[in-house]
């Protein structure tokens, strides 16, 4: 029986000027680091125009890097009404992509996406940014947006891996269950 080879996942830190984005590949319990960045949205165009900018980019990573499964990082309520309605918007592009390009897109928010990496709910974005390094041995990231983004696929690795268990678990009994009639 062949082995199944590594897991392909992205991560995405949503925002409108600067959606980050990470690519992870899983074997089993291991992650090696595979490419990271951040779409950019030109702040001159309309927020229409920069949506486009955002769909766009994303489509191109999923196309080039051909990811399993997507991760979206839960934001937070700005204070300010307008700038949490427009990153809204955002976020609501970069969980649509994934999804019509049909991947399954998980979310998670930030205090747990913290605490699946640092060991800490409340970390800093340095301690993230460490934490990611040492996870990722050699890796360079382009900016803390990508750090970010690199920080919810290592989240969603561990909670998929956990689910997988779990689900293969009862999978188990399921069929012994069947087997003792």
């Amino acid at each position: 029986m062949a082995t199944p080879g590594p897991f392909r996942l992205l991560g995405l830190d949503p925002g409108l000027r600067h959606t980050g984005w990470g690519i992870i590949d899983v074997l089993g319990n291991r992650m090696s680091h595979v490419a990271n960045g951040a779409i950019h949205s030109d702040g001159d165009l309309s927020l229409a125009e920069r949506l486009v900018q955002l769909h766009d980019g994303l489509t191109a990573v999923i196309e080039r890097w051909r990811p399993d499964e997507a991760a979206v990082e839960e934001t937070f309520v700005n204070k300010n009404p307008a700038s949490t309605l427009k990153l809204g918007m955002a976020r609501g592009v970069v969980l649509l992509v994934p999804a019509k390009a049909g991947l399954p897109v998980a979310e998670y928010p930030t205090n747990l996406v913290k605490k699946s990496v640092v060991g800490a709910g409340h970390a800093d974005k340095n301690q993230v940014q460490v934490m990611v390094g040492m996870l990722l041995p050699g890796v360079e990231m382009k900016s803390a947006d990508a750090s970010d983004a690199l920080a919810v696929a290592i989240c969603h690795a561990h909670h998929a891996a956990t689910r997988n268990v779990v689900m293969a678990a009862a999978a188990g009994m399921a069929v012994a269950g069947r087997g003792r009639r």
